[in-house]
């Protein structure tokens, strides 16, 4: 059974950091891409961030350009989005996800699997 788990999420205040971690199960992503998408109440699923199978290539949405670093240890079969400066539109549940194929790095429906999500609220 093929499993990714998100973990690190938490309440924090305007200005905190958080990193979330993202570890695979059951079967490696470790020659694939991989990407963050997040999801506030009464929203769509949003794509965050994307990372190419090495690491060598990164894409951040507009909204967190400069403020969240998507990273990946292959050794671990893991990866992070270390989040800096965060205010409250960035509260949403975060879900990592693999593998989109020819489907486009920031597109949700091109991706599986998925995790199960963890929950990130910045209190103002």
């Amino acid at each position: 059974q093929v499993q990714l788990a998100e973990s690190g999420g938490g309440l924090v205040q305007v200005g905190d950091s958080l990193r979330l971690s993202c570890v695979s199960s059951g079967r490696t992503f470790n020659r694939y891409p991989m990407g963050w998408f997040r999801q506030a109440p009464g929203k769509e699923r949003e794509f965050v961030a994307a990372i190419s199978w090495n690491g060598g290539s990164t894409n951040y949405a507009d909204s967190v350009k400069g403020r969240f670093t998507i990273s990946r240890n292959n050794a671990k079969n893991a990866m992070y989005l270390q989040m800096n400066s965060l205010n409250p539109p960035d509260t949403a549940v975060y879900y990592c996800a693999a593998d989109p194929g020819s489907g486009g790095y920031a597109n949700p429906a091109a991706y599986s699997p998925w995790g199960q999500g963890t929950q990130v609220t910045v209190s103002s």
